[in-house]
């Protein structure tokens, strides 16, 4: 048997180690900022002027998405790559392919990271959840994406190792499933380098978003963790998995499961009722794998609980996979109807996302840092005490941020549906905002508890890399992998499988297509699932303008634009939302939150507002509207609207299948200026003088126009 001698590369573990921990703090120092905007709106300072077209926004709308950016993708996404690197090189007993892969692996995702920070502030974006960044920096991603898979399916094909680990499973299931989920969700039309078009819209594109924005949840979120869960636990506590077989079946029936489940964050839409149902029944199918997981977990500390008492990276891990427990318990549940009808638009989401990603994620990044940071120095960790300290820290950070949130979303839902007993509403919206702020301050103290853990971590982190030789690479040996290889005996049917990685990347790849497939093939073929409604007619070019300004400031960030056919929601907001409204929409723009009233039908019956108090509203909300927490945008009464871009963004849409005729784009800004000058002399009447070419004027003529083809509808009807 011939031995060879090799090294394990530890210098690409530091680099993204060293990421994962400045960017967790930045992820949540902007965290806490947006939590201080629920308090305190005036915080935002009215944002920061860039010369005189351009304002980097500090609201809530601009930042949320940073803040969700920054600890997906840079402070998860590091630690997962961190983790990868090291376990992966071990698992297989060789050395990454390419060393030079590795850095411009890092180094790319590095960039992208920066590049998200600066693009987002300035209101470059997409308008998709977790999917805000423009077509420029998609591009970017897939191709350091595909530099990352390259090098990982190179290490594994010269492994010296036959079979592929649990982990490995797992990582090999996340880098084809976010490389499928990135390329169909990315789909746009491009008009410029800082603007494109969703190829998608309305229904359409809400059910490719929430099959993109769970399954990024599924799979960047989720299934990594758990392939480090299954390498980092075991070595932590220095005991083998707890079982085989109930590995092999949590990750095939996860994957095959999780991919189904995109459309229960759409329940009481106007997405296709099959659709909704296809996404409860699977989700409440995902607690058996997911519970299997956390149990494998767990059970792998069976007779080491005194040591789990003792080590702070146990316990760090204890509490991370019970977190996952929660949050796969929760995620089933919140799926059924009964439940949704409750909870959606609610803070009671915003609590179970971060038991995921404080809990889970968090916690399980953070015991992974502390063990393998001193390993990679050849160092003692400098404090146990301080990481001790980290531990109940941000354990307790975690109960101040979610308790007061489910709390804030019960009392939220209940009161969005109390009626008197003479039939009418109870409650004004807005009351069901002011009386909502003491839970927000009590979030935004849990969050600045779970930061000062990550910051004692840090601390404590530095003074182990301070008083180390500095990062030296593992020597290691094994032997050479047989060409040739016979079992002895007889073996578990998956051990085949487990020895032929390209056949189980395709096989995974297969698994994880079937339910997108067919889930989305009929709502894009079939034309009665999104049924046309002939009174809705395509946007106009003022109007398209305002509400790429709407997305711009990320208001769907705080309001949907999706009444669902309750009596609570038809009595406050008007008539239910119908899939044939949104035809024209690129991007759809639901929402999943509501921060602030639904704005579905704010253009008409007893929600439409003058143009005046659209004007004085987006000036001073707080004037008009005391206890609001909206921002003030004051800074768009001064700057002037692009119109250079009108032509082009008629065109887009043409080529999308919107109906404008023949030559519109020619005309279209000769049509902005007539419809902009209209509103501009109806301000006048109210004593407001402005000049019609500010980009005020096309966001109230977008406010004016939501609903408004429905009304006509009805109107045709009778």
């Amino acid at each position: 048997m011939h031995i060879e001698k090799f090294s394990y590369d530890n210098k690409i573990v530091r680099n993204f180690a060293y990421a994962t921990v400045i960017w967790s703090i930045v992820g949540m120092l902007v965290g806490l900022w947006v939590a201080l905007l629920m308090v305190f709106p005036e915080w935002n300072f009215g944002g920061i002027p860039v010369g005189a077209k351009e304002t980097i926004g500090l609201t809530f709308g601009r930042l949320r998405p940073l803040h969700t950016n920054a600890v997906i993708f840079a402070f998860v996404g590091n630690g997962i790559f961190m983790g990868y690197y090291y376990s992966i090189q071990r698992l297989l007993k060789t050395r990454m392919a390419s060393d030079l892969l590795g850095r411009i692996h890092f180094w790319g995702w590095q960039l992208i990271i920066v590049a998200a920070a600066i693009t987002i502030p300035l209101g470059i974006t997409s308008g998709k959840e977790y999917a805000e960044l423009e077509w420029p920096i998609d591009i970017a991603i897939t191709l350091i994406w595909v530099v990352f898979g390259f090098n990982m399916f190179a290490t594994i094909l010269k492994r010296r190792e036959r079979h592929l680990y649990v982990a490995i499973w797992f990582y090999i299931a996340t880098f084809v499933t976010i490389a499928v989920l990135h390329i169909v969700n990315s789909i746009e039309l491009p008009i410029s380098i800082f603007k494109s078009y969703s190829w998608y819209a309305g229904v359409q594109d809400a059910l490719v978003q929430w099959w993109y924005g769970h399954n990024a949840v599924a799979f960047f979120l989720t299934t990594p963790y758990l392939g480090l869960m299954y390498y980092f636990m075991p070595k932590a506590a220095n005991r083998p998995v707890y079982s085989y077989r109930l590995s092999i079946i949590h990750f095939w029936s996860l994957i095959f499961l999780y991919i189904w489940a995109g459309p229960h964050h759409l329940l009481y839409t106007a997405l296709p009722n099959w659709a909704q149902s296809l996404g409860v029944v699977f989700s409440v199918m995902l607690i058996f794998p997911s519970w299997g997981g956390m149990i494998n977990g767990l059970l792998t500390l069976r007779g080491a609980w005194d040591k789990v008492r003792e080590d702070v990276i146990l316990k760090f891990m204890v509490v991370a996979v019970t977190a996952y427990g929660m949050s796969t318990f929760e995620g089933p549940m919140l799926s059924l109807k009964n439940v949704n009808a409750i909870a959606h638009f609610t803070d009671w989401i915003v609590a179970h996302v971060h038991i995921g990603g404080l809990g889970w994620n968090g916690m399980l990044t953070f015991g992974i840092l502390y063990w393998l940071v001193p390993r990679i120095y050849k160092t003692e960790l400098y404090s146990k005490t301080l990481a001790n300290t980290h531990f109940w820290v941000a354990t307790l950070g975690i109960l101040f941020y979610a308790v007061p949130l489910y709390w804030a979303g019960f009392k939220q839902s209940l009161m969005w549906k109390e009626f008197t007993e003479a039939g009418n509403l109870q409650y004004p919206f807005l009351e069901t905002v002011t009386q909502l702020k003491p839970f927000y301050a009590l979030r935004a103290f849990g969050g600045s508890l779970y930061l000062t853990g990550a910051l004692l971590m840090m601390y404590n982190l530095i003074a182990t890399v301070r008083k180390s030789k500095g990062v030296v690479d593992d020597e290691a040996e094994a032997p050479a992998l047989e060409s040739s290889y016979q079992a002895h005996g007889t073996e578990h049917w998956h051990r085949p499988i487990e020895r032929k990685p390209i056949p189980f990347l395709v096989l995974t790849l297969i698994v994880i297509l079937i339910g997108g497939a067919i889930e989305m093939i009929p709502t894009f073929l079939v034309k009665s699932n999104i049924p046309t409604i002939a009174s809705v007619k395509p946007y106009s070019p003022l109007e398209l303008q305002g509400r790429d300004i709407y997305v711009r400031e990320g208001c769907y960030n705080c309001h949907s634009q999706m009444i669902r056919p309750f009596r609570s929601e038809t009595a406050r907001y008007g008539e239910y939302s119908k899939a044939g409204e949104f035809v024209y929409d690129h991007p759809f723009q639901w929402g999943s939150k509501r921060s602030g009233p639904d704005l579905a039908r704010e253009g008409t019956g007893n929600n439409k507002k003058t143009n005046s108090w659209h004007y004085n509203h987006f000036d001073d909300p707080q004037s008009l509207s005391p206890g609001s927490i909206m921002p003030a945008y004051s800074f768009m009464l001064d700057h002037n609207l692009d119109t250079s871009t009108t032509a082009s963004k008629i065109k887009a849409m043409q080529k999308m299948g919107v109906p404008y005729e023949s030559g519109y784009a020619e005309m279209a800004n000769a049509k902005l200026m007539e419809q902009a000058v209209a509103i501009a002399e109806d301000l006048k009447k109210d004593g407001i003088q402005t000049p019609p070419n500010k980009e005020i004027i096309a966001l109230i003529a977008y406010m004016q126009r939501l609903g408004a083809d429905i009304e006509k509808f009805k109107t045709a009807k009778n």
